[in-house]
């Protein structure tokens, strides 16, 4: 490889780190945020102003949006919008050290669900990454030989599951489309679906003003604006495997500030659990850096 190829790897590789650090820090925020708001107003407000400031900076892109990505994005976003409404609402119920980690088996899921859609072989090491993170999951739920898999690990699993359909569908769809007006788009329908939701069954949220400017400033500035555009631009210069692999620290970082902000005990059998899961992630993603395999 070229040094100065390898220069723009190396940037957008940290660039990518940098991503996984900033999902890292929401599960904490996010967690503290809904002390005062509920589920979907928080969902709402975070993906409305989002779409609305990556269209404003992309308002050249976005007039010249076209019906086949209006198309796509919403059915790319549906996926989105069921990842976070069953994240967020799980996140009332559990820690955002488990949280992390238990969203992290989306990675390990995409194999199984692509061959299922796009009729493609699941390999051996997808097959022995999902055994080590099944696993890993496993320690993580049972304490003193009870099941201890609660609400929001559940539906946890299942914005794992959403997550996982999310990146297929980018996968199978993102063809002729501007990745700009579809993240544009996606974010659009999450916010206006959650908004729509939470005026509906959700009461007006009491807020604290600094408190929450602050929480939400992060979420929307860092975790979706900011990620998002990092996120398709440094993967054009890297490999999808160093991606994978990188973003999967997610749930590291929401472990270590769990630990660090938040006060959460990090036991031994849960660190275990937790190395088994992010082994089986890089294993299911690590098929061959350098060629680049198919699933």
């Amino acid at each position: 490889m070229k040094k100065k190829k390898l220069n723009k790897v190396i940037i957008a590789d940290f660039s990518l780190l940098m991503v996984a650090i900033f999902w890292g820090g929401s599960f904490v925020v996010a967690k503290n945020m809904l002390t005062q708001i509920s589920p979907f107003y928080y969902l709402g407000i975070r993906f409305s102003a989002a779409a609305i400031i990556l269209a404003a900076i992309f308002y050249k892109k976005v007039r010249q949006m076209t019906v086949n990505e209006i198309k796509k994005g919403l059915m790319i976003g549906l996926f989105l919008f069921l990842g976070f409404a069953t994240q967020t609402v799980g996140l009332v119920y559990t820690t955002p050290a488990r949280q992390g980690f238990i969203t992290g088996l989306n990675v390990v899921m995409v194999p199984f669900l692509y061959m299922i859609f796009a009729k493609e072989k699941v390999g051996k090491k997808a097959i022995a990454g999902a055994f080590l993170a099944t696993m890993g999951l496993s320690l993580i739920s049972f304490k003193e030989g009870v099941l201890n898999f609660n609400t929001g690990d559940l539906l946890t699993l299942f914005c794992a599951v959403f997550f996982a359909a999310h990146i297929v569908a980018i996968a199978i769809l993102v063809k002729k489309a501007d990745p700009i007006n579809l993240t544009v788009i996606q974010l659009a329908l999450t916010g206006v679906l959650s908004l729509l939701i939470a005026l509906v069954f959700e009461q007006t949220p009491h807020l604290e003003p600094i408190s929450f400017l602050l929480g939400m400033s992060y979420v929307v500035i860092f975790c979706s604006v900011l990620a998002f555009l990092i996120q398709n631009v440094a993967q054009s210069f890297t490999f999808p495997t160093h991606a994978a692999i990188i973003l999967s620290l997610e749930g590291v970082f929401g472990a270590l500030f769990s630990w660090m902000f938040w006060g959460e005990n990090l036991t031994i059998k849960f660190v275990i659990g937790a190395a088994l899961i992010l082994a089986g992630v890089i294993i299911a993603e690590f098929r061959n850096i350098n060629k680049e395999e198919q699933f």
